[in-house]
């Protein structure tokens, strides 16, 4: 739960023939194309994809693209030069034009199939031939696997234009809501959360598309107006980007023997999905039984190990679908997403993800997304019934593994460094649930509680940073400072080492700063006229989120949210981030 520093790469590759060296395309040459797909990926209008992993498509460049940002530790530990940022062939290939890149990467990209299901309920209502077969990469197409200093990278444009899974949309990320995109993931990477990263974005200076938005200062739950914006192409990249949903639309097809090649391609993916994913814990001399068996443990684990971290930061995902579940075990979506100001277990940004996918609920989320996961495996295991009891026996431990990883995370979060004894984790649960109980009545700003409470204060007076005004009427503040007083009294009575070793420890888990919607607004805003000083100014802030920083930073970025922000479309809550 540590943040982690970046690794450098040994070399450096500077121009984009160098990276071109590096292509090697695994899941277009191992997987299945789907057989009524262009060859050449002129595929953009909507329609059904009945079999195969994925459809080559051509994504659509933005017109006149400009530089705005790019990710200067992600480039360094890939070993990219900066200045190839801003280079033309850079710049054409990442913003969409794939038409001139050095062989021997491809002219053509690829977009993918999933299936939908929320909290374990399957859905193809959505889909607008009512089939499933319809849902996918709308947006986002993939344009290059790599295999650099060891390690496999797919890049995937984020509003590269339609493909066949647009369900009748443009295809096209905004300025706004890339920008929201490239911040967080870097900002999450340097928290020591698993993540997509982000490489570049670019802003096109005269394509604009319209979406509904919030006007300045609306208290609307939904958009009230539609606003023209810029469209950008955000790359982000990582291992793989397989979901569960994908898992589940293979499955869901063998199920329903939808043709005769569905059980065949459900195990290809599958097994693509180990190679990519979990080739380092998975030997590829086991059988298939075997490694489906191992995959779903490791799974387990990094799918609970994500969510304690997610709720360990105040993050909360918005829309957890199993198709914006990474099977890889790191956080994928960054559309309704958001960092909690005051503490809420039913924090939402998203004003369509209700109750279900709120801060606290991200746990139950999860596993039902891994239920989903269990049942995609099935099939393969059908004349298995040994291996089946097995996978029950880990499906059913999900919860267990869960409330392990919570414990465990929100000891590190007080510097309770030892839960060994059952009368000791009892005490400790009791502290935990009391601090729950203050934190809603006060109320605190989550972030900044914790990071002050990382200091061991002698009494509650730098706990009072992080409150806000309007405790509970029938508490009077001196009451509540009693309260305060003896919980915090109580807790130094649990700590098992010296105050500076534990304050070294928390701060080491408890961030200073964190991406506040309220920061991020301005940054959008700015460079919608142009400027990207203050999306460069975050980006700096933002990954180094552990570290002590200057007092005009601290006095910017460490301090409560203003009233006058609450409650305010766009900021407070959106309904989507197109």
């Amino acid at each position: 739960m540590t943040n982690r520093l970046p690794q450098k790469a040994s070399s450096t590759i500077s121009m984009l023939q160098d990276l071109a060296k590096l292509a090697n395309y695994s899941l277009m040459d191992t997987l299945n194309c789907d057989p009524d797909a262009t060859k050449n990926g002129d595929d953009h209008a909507p329609r059904q994809v009945f079999t195969g992993h994925y459809v080559p498509v051509k994504p659509t460049p933005i017109i006149d693209p400009e530089y705005v940002a790019h990710s200067k530790n992600f480039f360094s530990e890939l070993g990219f030069a900066d200045s190839m940022a801003e280079s033309s062939d850079f710049v054409r290939m990442f913003s969409g034009d794939i038409s001139q890149v050095p062989e021997p990467m491809r002219k053509v990209g690829w977009a993918t199939g999933y299936a939908l299901s929320i909290y374990g309920t399957e859905y193809i209502q959505q889909c607008p031939f009512q089939t499933g077969n319809g849902y996918g990469d709308g947006r986002a197409v993939s344009v290059l696997e790599a295999v650099i200093n060891g390690r496999r990278w797919e890049m995937q444009l984020k509003g590269g234009g339609r493909a066949p899974y647009c369900r009748g949309a443009d295809g096209r990320a905004v300025l706004r809501s890339s920008i929201r995109e490239f911040l967080a993931q870097e900002h999450m990477h340097a928290l020591g959360v698993p993540t997509s990263r982000c490489l570049s974005l670019y802003v096109s200076k005269t394509e604009k598309v319209k979406r509904p938005w919030y006007s300045e200062g609306s208290r609307s739950e939904n958009p009230d107006m539609l606003v023209s914006e810029a469209v950008a192409i955000s790359t982000r990249v990582a291992p793989s980007f397989i979901r569960v949903g994908q898992l589940e639309l293979f499955a869901r097809r063998t199920r329903k023997n939808e043709h005769p090649k569905a059980l065949e391609e459900l195990e290809k993916i599958v097994l693509h999905l180990i190679d990519r994913e979990y080739a380092n814990v998975v030997n590829k001399q086991f059988t298939t039984p075997d490694k489906l068996i191992l995959l779903a443990r490791e799974f387990r684990s990094r799918l609970t190990s994500l969510v304690a971290n997610w709720i360990r930061v105040g993050f909360c995902q918005g829309n957890f679908n199993s198709d914006n579940c990474a099977v890889g075990g790191f956080t994928l979506d960054y559309g309704p997403f958001g960092f909690c100001d005051v503490f809420n277990p039913h924090y939402q940004p998203w004003t369509g993800g209700g109750y279900h996918f709120s801060f606290m609920n991200q746990p139950s989320a999860a596993q039902s997304n891994f239920d989903m996961f269990c049942s995609s495996l099935r099939p393969l295991l059908a004349s298995h019934q040994d291996y089946l009891l097995k996978l029950d026996e880990i499906q059913s431990g999900f919860s267990k593994v869960m409330e392990a990883q919570m414990e465990k995370m929100w000891a590190a979060k007080l510097g309770l460094s030892s839960l060994k004894t059952a009368s000791h984790k009892a005490l400790c649960s009791a502290l935990l649930s009391e601090l729950g109980t203050l934190m809603m009545q006060t109320p605190v700003d989550y972030t900044i509680f914790f990071r002050e409470l990382s200091s061991v204060p002698n009494d509650i007076g730098p706990l009072k940073k992080s409150f806000y005004n309007g405790a509970a009427h029938d508490t009077t503040p001196k009451e509540i400072d009693k309260r305060w007083a003896a919980w915090l009294a109580k807790w130094k009575t649990l700590l098992s080492s010296s105050s500076e070793e534990t304050s070294r420890q928390m701060k080491r888990v408890n961030p200073k700063y964190i991406l506040r919607e309220w920061f991020v607004v301005p940054a959008y805003q700015q460079a919608a006229v142009g400027n990207y000083s203050l999306i460069r100014e975050l980006q700096d802030v933002m990954t180094q989120p552990y570290e002590e920083q200057s007092k005009d930073v601290e006095d910017k970025y460490y301090r409560l949210k203003p009233p006058e922000f609450f409650e305010v479309g766009g900021l407070s809550h959106l309904s989507c981030s197109s």
